[in-house]
């Protein structure tokens, strides 16, 4: 049948906007289509709106209409701010492309960047891009974190490169000459490499400008753009092909999301990194592609790292502000404490954007307390859904619900399925920002799309009120996350996973879900040590063994099960039992991501010993429910 249930309009304005800072955001309308029991159709009926063809096209504007105002800032070695303008990005990277054509790169031969967010990675893009030269960023922990290289060795393996750059020679001379071909350029902004020829990055900005302008004239929107590595939370990093076309309309669509962009130049400050889809096509695609400005932040949600981010914050006033959960934790803390960084966080601030991991309702609702308290209104929250593979927004939050877990209505020009498969629905997406297909993949590729040419995200949602779908949808899981228990009985570990972190705040880092095929659920609890030492009343060195066997650290964990278990319905939500992991999840062995998400099969592999320890073993370290 094609029975349509609900098609009328959804509107933003059922919030109650008069507690939020006013900012344009579009009145969101959307139509939702039942055609059967196991398939509905999602879609805004606002037409997507025309886009440049090219996203060096944005560089290029920029260049002639405001050459003067900043696109890149950056911290010196002396602690300045070292700031790049449009006309300074162009030209120099009109010479950089001129060097790539000049060395034979091209989608087969792609450049590679294995360093951080800096400004020589910034123009060596923008000089690929202007060039019709794919490149591709590799995440630095792969490089300089990781103690096995094989990953970063199968990645070069896997694209090829023609040229690989990198910040430091001493940094990164072990990666390079374990995992990069002798045959392959080596750019460095510093250093060398001992045994390996090396060109240094500043003779690049030299190269005498030939062909560049008329090569760059005959870039398409089809041509690959950059490749991006899938984060590799639930299977290895595939190499996603990222179009211009891709990055231009997925820009289009936040800009008619989010009017506000285009109405004040938009100023970020982010240290999300430019290897992940977050940081490098989001974000900065955000700034690039409204004429705004980009501070690097040399700072990191962590607790060694984030004085470095109050710092930026104390002298750099962002427009938007995007972070990852963590982060916002970090500064909803320093922002109660710090009246004079709330003045200066505050003082232009016009919207909140989470993502990489759900954000707890504890951890927003002090949030929205601090702000209204500064500010005598809040701020509203924005998140959505997106991955990789959708350069990366598909939904965004502008419906008529905020909450946790919330992920909202389609952008113009994204069409949204949703398809029953077991007792969830996976959403799919199709739009000219879904990407053409994995790069030398092609079994991958055919298995990422359906019959109709939708992307299969392996996403769960489910609507918010299902007798009001146009409402929109809620985030629900990973599907190749769930299992079942040995009774048969269906295990949904997002929603479950989800719910531990937030009612275990703050004294859990993460989650992993355990009880394949056994009896009864449990958790492997990565909790946060410095939290939890505060709370055994331990010194600061203190080993986390003796943290988490302290007997105020046990009745927490102890009381959090008992309140987990007051609302379950059965087997599949009552959890019988948790352990506290000593050893954090690893990165060399694929349990963790460089955004910080956790590989819930791979931890569950890796640690297959604990797993049978936590269910057969009476002398198992597990809190056990009562």
């Amino acid at each position: 049948m094609n029975q349509v249930v609900r098609e009328h309009a959804t509107h933003a304005s059922h919030l109650d906007l008069s507690q939020y800072r006013p900012v344009a955001v579009a009145e969101v309308i959307a139509t939702v289509k039942k055609e059967s029991d196991r398939l509905w159709r999602i879609n805004a009926t606002e037409p997507l709106q025309k886009y440049p063809e090219r996203l060096s096209d944005c560089l290029i504007r920029g260049a002639e209409q405001y050459p003067d105002r900043i696109l890149l800032a950056t911290r010196g070695a002396d602690g300045d701010w070292i700031k790049l303008t449009y006309c300074e990005v162009f030209r120099q990277a009109r010479h950089i492309g001129q060097a790539l054509l000049n060395a034979g790169l091209s989608a087969e031969r792609p450049l590679m960047i294995l360093s951080a967010n800096d400004a020589p990675h910034l123009l060596l893009a923008m000089g690929a891009m202007l060039a019709g030269i794919a490149y591709c960023r590799v995440s630095p922990a792969y490089s300089i974190v990781a103690t096995d290289l094989g990953k970063l060795a199968q990645l070069v393996q896997h694209v090829t490169p023609g040229m690989v750059y990198a910040s430091s020679g001493s940094l990164f001379s072990k990666a390079i000459l374990s995992a990069v071909p002798e045959d392959v350029v080596i750019v460095l902004e510093q250093g060398s490499v001992a045994g390996r020829e090396t060109c240094h990055f500043e003779t690049l900005l030299t190269t005498p400008i030939d062909s560049i302008d008329r090569v760059s004239a005959t870039v398409t929107a089809d041509t690959i753009a950059k490749f991006m590595f899938t984060s590799g939370s639930t299977n290895s990093p595939k190499a996603v092909i990222t179009t211009h076309r891709m990055l231009c309309s997925n820009q289009q669509m936040l800009l008619q999301t989010f009017p506000f962009f285009g109405e004040q130049d938009p100023v970020l400050m982010d240290w999300l990194p430019w290897n992940h889809t977050f940081g490098g096509s989001h974000n900065f695609g955000i700034a690039l592609y409204n004429g705004g400005s980009y501070y690097v932040d040399d700072g990191k949600p962590t607790t060694q790292d984030f004085h470095k981010t109050l710092r930026n914050l104390r002298e750099i006033s962002p427009t938007v502000f995007f972070n990852v959960p963590k982060g916002w934790e970090l500064l909803t803390e320093a922002l109660e404490k710090d009246s004079a960084l709330c003045e200066r966080f505050y003082s232009r601030m016009r919207l909140f954007f989470f993502a990489g991991a759900a954000l707890s309702q504890a951890a927003w609702n002090r949030l929205d307390r601090v702000t209204a308290q500064h500010c005598g209104e809040r701020i509203r929250m924005m998140a959505g859904l997106g991955m990789t593979e959708t350069s990366p927004s598909c939904t965004f939050t502008t419906g008529p619900v905020m909450m946790a877990g919330y992920v909202g209505l389609p952008a113009p020009g994204c069409e949204v399925k949703l398809v029953l498969l077991g007792d969830k629905f996976e959403v799919r997406f199709k739009g000219p920002h879904v990407m053409p297909g994995y790069w030398r993949a092609a079994q991958n590729t055919a298995d990422a799309f359906d019959e109709e040419g939708f992307y299969r995200t392996g996403d769960a949602v489910r609507f918010v009120d299902p007798a009001a779908p146009e409402i929109g949808l809620m985030f629900d899981g990973r599907i190749a996350e769930d299992f079942k228990l040995s009774s048969g009985t269906f295990v949904s570990v997002g929603p479950l996973r989800a719910k531990v972190i937030s009612e275990g705040a703050p004294y859990i880092q993460d989650v992993v879900v355990t009880g394949i095929n056994r009896d009864t659920i449990g958790l492997f609890i990565f909790p946060r040590l410095d939290n939890c030492i505060l709370l055994a009343g331990l010194t600061a060195d203190a080993h986390a063994s003796e943290v988490f066997s302290s007997p105020a650290v046990r009745a927490y964990f102890h009381h959090l099960l008992k309140r987990l278990n007051e609302n379950a319905t059965g087997s599949a939500s009552r959890i019988a039992r948790l352990m506290l992991m000593e050893e954090a999840p690893s990165l060399n062995k694929s349990e963790i991501t460089d955004k910080g998400s956790i590989n819930q099969r791979a931890v569950l592999i890796n640690r297959a010993d604990l797993v049978d320890q936590m269910y057969d073993s009476d002398d198992a370290p597990c809190i056990l429910a009562s």
